[in-house]
């Protein structure tokens, strides 16, 4: 799935409250990019828009937090390569208007299924499993 659209989608549901986010918060793209060739070898590309939730609040440097943080377990050999600075991190971004998120995003993912805390978590509690007063 295009990640821009995920996050989209994902503040949309979380906005209308037709799901509940699980996970670390999101790296905080949300803008469009237009790429203009200019000759055989450049191009330029231009911020065309930004991405908004329904209720307006710009995914831009903030990016989306989850209703539920659930941080995935990394293995010892990739500790400390795990996470990128979010988009507010990165050298001229293009600031949000609601604040900054200063956190950084997690890239790990893990090859199965059984190992992913975030999926696991998200099944117990689509089945139920997962007791209430440990919701936040």
């Amino acid at each position: 799935m295009n990640w821009r659209r995920s996050r989209a989608v994902s503040g949309a549901l979380q906005d209308h409250r037709r799901a509940t986010i699980v996970g670390t918060r999101s790296f905080g793209k949300g803008v469009v990019r237009t790429v203009v060739p200019l000759d055989d070898n450049a191009a330029m590309s231009l911020t065309t828009s930004r991405v908004y939730t329904p209720s307006g609040r710009s995914i831009q440097a903030l990016g989306i937090a989850p209703d539920i943080e659930v941080v995935q377990s990394i293995p010892a050999a990739l500790r400390g390569t795990e996470t990128v600075a979010g988009e507010a991190g990165l050298e001229r971004h293009l600031p949000g208007e609601q604040g900054e998120a200063t956190v950084k995003s997690s890239v790990y993912v893990p090859a199965s299924r059984t190992e992913d805390d975030q999926l696991r978590y998200a099944v117990k509690l689509v089945l139920g499993d997962v007791h209430q007063e440990a919701l936040p």
